[in-house]
């Protein structure tokens, strides 16, 4: 089992995936021949937030908690 990011480390790695395209919005159009390595560093970010429990579909409001809709479920 990989080493858990002290907290530092994950809350810079949170800042950075916030700002990251989201998979869907990457496609060959947009991104050029690069669209597959900017698919796998995505992958990459995302498993490793997985790995230290973090949820990448919840990061978005957690760093911007005033720009994210609230959840009605």
């Amino acid at each position: 089992m990989a080493e858990k990011l002290n907290e530092d480390a994950l809350m810079a790695l949170k800042i950075a995936f916030s700002y990251m395209p989201k998979a869907i919005e990457v496609n060959k159009y947009e991104y050029g021949e690069r669209y597959k390595l900017v698919l796998e560093h995505i992958d990459t970010v995302r498993e490793e937030l997985i790995a230290n429990d973090v949820d990448p579909e919840e990061v978005y409001g957690e760093i911007n908690p005033d720009s994210t809709p609230n959840s009605c479920y």
